[in-house]
């Protein structure tokens, strides 16, 4: 799964401790979403981060076929 957060957050101009203090979501689940490295998100934080940007789930997360690595992955690793 891509998670784009990093890109929504560049796109308004907006740092994690911005969201954390307007939302209220958890800065460690915020943080770990931005690296792509969450492993479960609650379905509430989705419904907040998607009011909070103005966007739909998918401008938020992309699909990706079980056992790819996505890109952050790779450039790590």
């Amino acid at each position: 799964m891509r998670i784009y957060l990093a890109r929504l957050l560049g796109e308004h101009k907006k740092k994690i401790s911005d969201v954390v203090r307007d939302t209220g979501v958890n800065r460690g689940t915020l943080t770990r979403m931005y690296y792509e490295k969450v492993e479960r998100i609650e379905l509430e934080v989705l419904d907040i981060l998607c009011e909070y940007f103005g966007c739909k789930i998918t401008d938020l997360l992309e699909p990706q076929k079980p056992g790819t690595k996505n890109d952050t992955e790779t450039e790590l690793g």
